[in-house]
C-alpha cells in the first residue's frame, strides 16, 4: 500500500472538509500557524468545510466563537460536536423528554436539550441513558452517579473514546481515559459515538451535504481509522499528536491516504509514491524494508522521504520493527 497522488490540491477534488480540531487547528490555547490561511483557501476553492472534533465539553457557539478570535471565522453550524453525534445516537432510541444522566460539561447538556432529552445528574432520576463526554471539572460524584445509573440498566454511551488529548501542558488523559471508570464499576462496554465510530462522521456529512468528503485529522486511531470505517479518504496532518514513527508502524486501517505537515495540505497536490523490485520511490528518496529494517537513500523534501518510508514498510510482509524506525527517520531529521 502507498499514499495516494494527486496531481492538483486536494480542495478541488473533495467537495469538504472534516475538520478535526485539537492537533489540526488549534492545539490547547494555540493557532496552529498555518490553518488560518489554509482554512480560507480551501473555501475560496470551493470546499465546504465543517469542525468535527470529539471534544464535548465546549457548546458548538463557545467553539465557533474560539475559532473565530484565532482567526479561523467559524458559524455555529459547521461546528460538528461528539456532545451532537451522542446525542443523536440516545434520541434516536428513546422518545422525547427521557431523562439522561449527563456525566460531561456544558456542551453535552446542551446538545442533549437539542435533541428533546432531559439533562440531570443523578440516578435517582431513573435515567433511560448516561452519556459521558470530556470536561475538565469532572469530579467523582458524578462519575459515581453515572455507574449507579449503568448498574441499574441505563444505556452507557461515551461521546468519544480518546485516551489522551493534546493540551497546553502536553497530552493528557482524554474522555476515554476517564470513561474506564464506569465501564470497569459496571461491567459495561459503552457504545461511542465519537471518531473512530460512525455517528460523528455521519453528522459531519449530513451537516455539509458532503458526497466526497476529506478527513483531516492528527490522529490514527480516531481520525484516519474513523476514515477507513466509512470508506473515505483522509488527510493525516503531523502538527498534532502521531509521530513518524507511528505512522510507519501503522496497521492497514490506521494509514491515511495522504499526509503533510499541517492543514497547508488540503491546499496542495501530493506526489505519486511507487513500488517496484522492492524498492519504494517518492520525490528524490528510494526506501526498503528488508527482514523488518529499513532503508533510506537520496534526498530533497523531507516529507517525500517520510510517504517512501511507508510505501516500503506497509507493503513489506510483517512491516518494519519497531526499532528500525529509528535510523531513517533520524537521517531525515525526525
Amino acid at each position: 500500500m502507498t499514499l495516494k497522488a494527486a496531481d492538483q490540491p486536494l480542495h478541488t477534488r473533495y467537495d469538504a472538509a472534516l475538520l478535526d480540531l485539537d492537533g489540526v487547528v488549534y492545539i490547547g490555547g494555540r493557532v496552529v500557524p498555518a490553518a488560518p490561511e489554509a482554512i480560507e483557501k480551501a473555501q475560496a476553492g470551493g470546499m465546504r468545510v465543517a469542525f468535527v472534533t470529539n471534544n464535548a465539553a465546549r457548546t458548538p457557539a463557545a467553539i465557533a466563537e474560539r475559532l473565530t478570535r484565532m482567526g479561523v471565522p467559524a458559524t455555529v453550524r459547521q461546528v460538528v460536536t461528539s456532545a451532537q453525534a451522542a446525542a443523536r445516537l440516545v434520541a434516536e432510541r428513546f422518545p422525547a423528554g427521557s431523562a439522561v444522566l449527563a456525566v460531561g460539561d456544558t456542551g453535552l447538556r446542551q446538545a442533549l436539550r437539542q435533541h428533546g432529552l432531559r439533562p440531570v445528574t443523578v440516578a435517582a432520576e431513573q435515567p433511560v441513558a448516561v452519556v459521558q463526554g470530556y470536561s475538565p471539572r469532572l469530579g467523582h460524584d458524578l462519575l459515581v452517579e453515572g455507574a449507579l445509573a449503568v448498574m441499574a440498566g441505563a444505556l452507557f454511551v461515551l461521546t468519544n473514546g480518546d485516551s489522551t488529548a493534546p493540551l497546553d501542558r502536553g497530552v493528557q488523559p482524554g474522555n476515554g481515559s476517564f470513561g474506564r471508570v464506569i465501564a470497569q464499576a459496571a461491567g459495561t462496554e459503552p457504545l461511542v459515538a465519537g471518531k473512530p465510530e460512525r455517528p460523528l462522521h455521519e453528522e459531519g456529512v449530513r451537516r455539509t451535504g458532503a458526497r466526497n468528503p476529506l478527513v483531516v485529522g492528527d490522529r490514527l486511531d480516531t481520525d484516519i481509522e474513523g476514515a477507513t470505517n466509512r470508506g473515505v479518504d483522509s488527510l493525516l496532518v503531523l502538527s498534532g499528536v502521531t509521530t513518524p514513527a507511528q505512522l510507519l508502524l501503522a496497521g492497514p486501517r490506521h494509514r491515511p491516504s495522504y499526509l503533510a505537515h499541517d492543514i497547508g495540505g488540503v491546499n496542495l497536490g501530493h506526489p505519486p509514491t511507487g513500488v517496484a523490485a522492492g524498492r519504494a520511490r517518492c520525490g528524490g528518496w528510494t526506501a526498503a524494508c528488508r527482514a523488518g529494517r529499513l532503508e533510506l537513500s537520496g534526498h530533497g523534501d523531507r516529507l517525500d522521504g517520510l510517504r517512501a518510508l511507508c510505501a516500503a514498510a506497509w507493503s513489506a510482509p510483517g512491516g518494519a520493527d519497531q526499532a528500525a524506525v529509528r535510523e531513517p527517520l533520524a537521517q531525515l531529521g525526525w
